[in-house]
């Protein structure tokens, strides 16, 4: 998929600038983490035409592993992404209908010995071809293999809140961390919802904890043993906040991933400590990305040492 962002309009509405650049949730993440220094992933499915060519050779420049991935003749799906002022996004997609958005199970199920965690979200959790397989993918992980979820709910594309709560309600069944922003609360349960109330709700099952973003105010987090804890946002100048949520989820894993703490079993001791430096990192993360427009995601070397 790819964002694509209006530049300019001639005086004489005649000719528009656009740029697009590649973006979807799933694809931000994997790319997010490859340049934390992780080794990752994408299992999706990408057109043969000349964008998702594309698409493709920006997967294997970047270091990700493509042999998931499921080549067709489609053509690749759009974006479009309007910015107000404040820098947040509103998208119109295009071409997403008839999409194939999950991996052959059965070659993901053969290589489970190679997999430490899979991460699921956005678009696909609601993808009437896709929801259903996804969902026989999660509940069906090994028990010492990690899973994160992260809704990204997005109403220009399946406008029917009862279908996203409905498959929220499944996938978050089988996740051990699940990040939500607050306007996906406000989607699913309308603005006067109670983000404790609901955080608390969903530590059962696998999750043993909770992500509750909130733009300029910073993140909050719900611990089944380590209980609330309020991560500060980091001050940034914002071009746009387009990919901050992906970069906040990627940063999330890479710190599990350095600090040895995606085994579930030891995932789901960390201390409030812990959490605090795992949410400082993401929220870092996620103000790297802000101050550059569109989806565009920090190196490792890029972040301070002591992050």
């Amino acid at each position: 998929m790819y964002d694509v962002f209006v530049d300019s309009v001639r005086s004489d509405s005649s000719h528009i600038e656009m740029t697009a650049k590649v973006g979807g949730s799933p694809y931000n993440v994997a790319v997010g983490l490859a340049r934390l220094g992780c080794k990752v992933a994408l299992a999706t499915e990408i057109a043969d035409d000349v964008l998702g060519r594309n698409l493709d050779l920006r997967l294997q420049q970047e270091g990700v592993d493509r042999r998931f991935v499921r080549r067709t003749g489609k053509a690749t799906p759009l974006a479009l992404v309007d910015v107000d002022a404040a820098g947040r996004p509103r998208y119109a997609f295009y071409g997403l209908d008839e999409a194939l958005l999950h991996p052959d199970l059965s070659l993901v199920r053969n290589n489970w010995s190679r997999i430490s965690g899979i991460h699921v979200g956005s678009i696909p959790i609601v993808s009437a071809r896709s929801s259903q397989r996804l969902i026989e993918l999660v509940r069906d992980v090994p028990s010492d293999i990690f899973v994160s979820f992260d809704p990204n709910i997005r109403l220009t594309i399946e406008p029917d809140v009862s279908r996203w709560h409905e498959c929220v309600e499944h996938f978050r069944q089988y996740a051990h961390l699940i990040k939500v922003s607050e306007e996906d609360l406000a989607n699913l349960y309308g603005t006067t919802f109670d983000a404790d109330a609901i955080a608390h709700s969903w530590l059962a099952h696998r999750c043993s904890l909770v992500a509750v973003t909130r733009g300029e105010r910073g993140a909050t987090y719900y611990s089944r043993s380590a209980g609330k804890i309020e991560i500060p946002a980091v001050p940034v100048v914002i071009a746009d906040t387009v990919g901050a949520g992906d970069s906040f989820q990627a940063a999330s894993l890479a710190w599990l991933a350095e600090h040895r703490r995606v085994a579930p079993v030891k995932f789901n001791s960390l201390s409030a400590k812990a959490i605090g430096e795992l949410g400082h990192f993401a929220a870092s993360a996620a103000a790297a990305t802000c101050s550059q427009r569109g989806p565009e995601f920090p190196y490792r070397t890029s972040l301070h040492k002591d992050v």
